[in-house]
């Protein structure tokens, strides 16, 4: 057997952290919720029953550290 560390390509963190808010806005817009009255609920509160569980979209958003969502909000508002 031969001894081989194997490389991954990571997604970049942000880039993720992107994709699956998108995902879980759309699919909240879909079900007929508000996503930006569900999404700050989810925030304040941590519940993940503010989000839909059409196409996965609570476990998406419950792979995303509350802080590090927060933090890149901030960052993407602020453009810093």
């Amino acid at each position: 057997m031969e001894d081989v560390t194997r490389k991954f390509a990571a997604l970049d963190h942000k880039t993720e952290i992107k994709e699956i808010l998108s995902s879980v806005y759309d699919s909240l817009l879909v079900k007929g919720y508000n996503p930006i009255n569900q999404l700050v609920g989810y925030i304040i509160s941590e519940d993940p029953t503010y989000i839909t569980n059409y196409n996965n979209a609570r476990a998406l958003i419950c792979r995303i550290d509350r802080d590090e969502l927060l933090q890149e909000l901030l960052v993407s508002y602020l453009g810093k």
